[in-house]
């Protein structure tokens, strides 16, 4: 049965709040959103500090299609379907690395960084008719973009820019990326594992969802937050030894066009209770030259949650960047970056590394709480009655409104703002056919939320 856009439409209502769990596990739309979500949106595909030097190369995803992301001779970037364009096999299979040529291993078809088709095994005796080798390039992503620091694909021409498709979401974004002269790199290789949910809960709950963690999380604050016996000495001086929810000024959620991002004021530059104290500590002694750059609120923000739309995520303070690749409609592939400014001492980024691992890592503590939420709900919806049964995301429903010190929609921290506007943006990119319907329904619906 073909699902109709007036089917898609019925499954999220944002005016009363209510989704149909069908989003998650159905296999019909889940091909839709290969053509018409992942191929039209921009993807993250790496950081500018993983390919350096001209042959330089990092092989990644875009939703299910492999990727190869190359630096040109001339320091350009492009990136190429990994695809031998003879039998369809890859032709780069190293995570990362340098090369001169791509050679698929199969009939050895080889490519140029450039991704041009420069030499063919046996070719005047196997085409004696002749192949143009012109014609069979590596594809080629239609855009590649910089933002600082971060590179960006896109398959879609009609797609708006970059910066122009991530809109208020690259203020919250500039907090991790412009804190400090010189901007961020990437710290050690890409941890790499596989859950067994759909794509859109963790997208969801980095976008909107700090709900979770007083539950989900309460038992590892209790193991690394202050002890009743004063024993909480592994604390860095910048650290707060309890969870941010209880010591904070105020709290907002952002949401917008899809994107997402929360995050709590404090009085201080305090990181979160599972950072070690060098990287707390860090935080303190820079958060002068951060202030100037960014200004007090971003200078300030060492906690917070963000997704820009659809499947990049990161964590303010914690160093974990990941982007959630999809497997099908109930799994997704993780790939967790540590992400730290370029400018912080080695003993400060090898510490980022290690706190970022510990909570987030394919075995952090944090990581498997959340994990396990997800492939439980995945778990309960094979069932026919649970995808029938409608959800309620109602929380903070009619409480938008514009701030006069952060850009864009926002509501108090605990609502599903961001949530609801994530699952909007994926129904109107589901069923217009251009940018230009896109962008009309997501102004309308802007408007109506803080009229």
């Amino acid at each position: 049965m073909e699902i109709s856009s007036k089917d898609i439409e019925g499954m999220v209502d944002v005016h009363t709040g209510r989704i149909h769990p069908a989003i998650y596990a159905n296999a019909e739309l889940y091909e839709l959103e290969l053509e018409r979500i992942f191929g039209r949106t921009w993807l993250f595909l790496c950081h500018v500090s993983q390919i350096p030097k001209g042959g330089d190369f990092f092989n990644t995803y875009m939703a299910e299609d492999p990727i190869v992301v190359v630096r040109q001779k001339d320091g350009s970037i492009k990136a190429f379907l990994n695809q031998c364009r003879h039998r369809s096999m890859r032709v780069s299979h190293a995570d990362s690395g340098n090369t001169k040529a791509f050679t698929c291993p199969y009939h050895g078809w080889s490519y140029g960084v450039d991704g041009a088709l420069v030499n063919v095994p046996l070719e005047p005796k196997a085409y004696p008719q002749g192949l143009c080798k012109e014609k069979w390039g590596l594809r080629e992503v239609t855009r590649v973009r910089e933002y600082k620091g971060l590179i960006f694909g896109n398959w879609d021409p009609e797609a708006p820019e970059l910066e122009e498709y991530m809109g208020d979401i690259a203020w919250y974004l500039d907090g991790v990326l412009d804190r400090r002269e010189g901007g961020t790199e990437i710290i050690g290789g890409v941890q790499k594992w596989t859950i067994d949910c759909n794509w859109k809960l963790p997208a969801e709950q980095f976008a909107s969802d700090q709900y979770h963690a007083l539950f989900s999380h309460v038992s590892a604050v209790q193991v690394l937050g202050a002890k009743p016996d004063g024993d909480d000495r592994h604390l860095g001086s910048g650290q707060t030894a309890r969870p941010v929810w209880e010591t904070a000024k105020d709290a907002v959620q952002y949401g917008e066009r899809g994107h997402g991002s929360g995050f709590f004021f404090t009085e201080r530059p305090d990181a979160n209770v599972w950072v070690d104290g060098e990287v707390s500590q860090y935080f303190r002694d820079t958060v002068d030259e951060a202030r100037e750059r960014l200004g007090e609120v971003r200078a300030l923000r060492l906690a917070g949650h963000n997704n820009m739309f659809p499947t990049m995520s990161w964590l303010n303070g914690t160093a974990t960047l990941r982007v959630w690749h999809p497997r099908g409609p109930n799994q997704v592939e993780v790939w967790n970056f540590c992400i730290a400014d370029k400018a912080a001492p080695e003993q400060v980024k090898e510490a980022f590394e290690r706190s970022e691992t510990r909570a987030f890592g394919p075995a952090g503590f944090l990581e498997q709480d959340d994990s396990e939420n997800w492939t439980e709900i995945q778990k309960v919806l094979r069932g026919k009655f649970a995808r029938s049964t409608k959800l309620c995301l109602e929380m903070g429903l009619g409480n938008e409104r514009m701030r006069d010190d952060m850009p864009g929609v926002t509501n108090y921290i605990f609502s599903e703002t961001a949530a609801r506007g994530l699952y909007k943006h994926w129904v109107d990119l589901l069923v217009c056919d251009t940018w230009a319907e896109v962008h009309e329904r997501s102004r309308s619906y802007e408007l109506e939320l803080v009229k």
